[in-house]
């Protein structure tokens, strides 16, 4: 199964981008493909990688086909190969590529970042996407758990393992107190009660007393 690191899956996600974005300058030299990984926009989260840290993701993902190096220049370029390695769609490319960049995000949220590298129609194209990637053998994607407060819920990419979510928050427990003053009142109603009764009682007698012949 392929298994990336996060600075694997930044650089691979660059390395997409920039084929679909900016053809003319690609396959991209390691200093541009460093310019694109450490972009303050369209990233997330945004990374301070180093020319060692690009090269030996590079490195290691020649070895796994992922990367290709391109020796026609003078300065070495690089340019990816997961259409071929992981038999891919367009559309799955597209999306597959604003994962890695961006984290995880909902089928809304990814077909409007898409539009520069693929048109979805509706969103429910999109999430057919998400669907098929998911349903592969080895899945490439995965639907997170909708937090409290979200209209939807988000997918991620499995690239680098299985995605590890924050526990959804718990609903706020109720107030402890509560219950001890609910007692409190039914106490105090059921003694009120009882005085109501005493009083009527003593009114009954009274009356009677009243009422006998002298």
């Amino acid at each position: 199964m392929l298994l990336l690191n996060p600075t694997e899956a930044r650089v691979l996600g660059c390395l997409i981008e920039k084929e679909i974005t900016t053809p003319d300058y690609y396959p991209l030299t390691l200093n541009a493909t460093v310019n694109a990984c450490n972009q303050k926009s369209s990233r997330e989260p945004v990374m301070e990688l180093t020319e060692a840290d690009v090269r030996t993701a590079l490195f290691d993902m020649e070895g796994l086909g992922l990367v290709r190096a391109v020796s026609d220049s003078r300065v070495p370029k690089f340019e990816h190969r997961i259409r071929d390695v992981l038999n891919m769609r367009r559309d799955e490319v597209a999306v597959l590529c604003l994962l890695m960049l961006r984290g995880p995000q909902t089928p809304a949220e990814l077909r409007t970042r898409a539009e520069r590298f693929y048109t979805f129609d509706d969103n429910a194209a999109c999430l057919t996407t998400l669907e098929r990637l998911a349903a592969r053998e080895e899945p490439l994607t995965f639907l997170m758990q909708r937090q409290p407060g979200s209209r939807e819920a988000r997918w991620s990419h499995l690239l680098c393992g299985a995605v590890t979510e924050a526990p959804v928050a718990s609903p706020p427990l109720a107030n402890p107190v509560a219950p001890a003053i609910s007692q409190q009142i039914a106490a105090l109603a059921q003694q009120l009660a009882e005085l109501e009764q005493t009083v009527r009682t003593l009114q009954q007698r009274v009356d009677t007393l009243e009422n006998r012949p002298e």
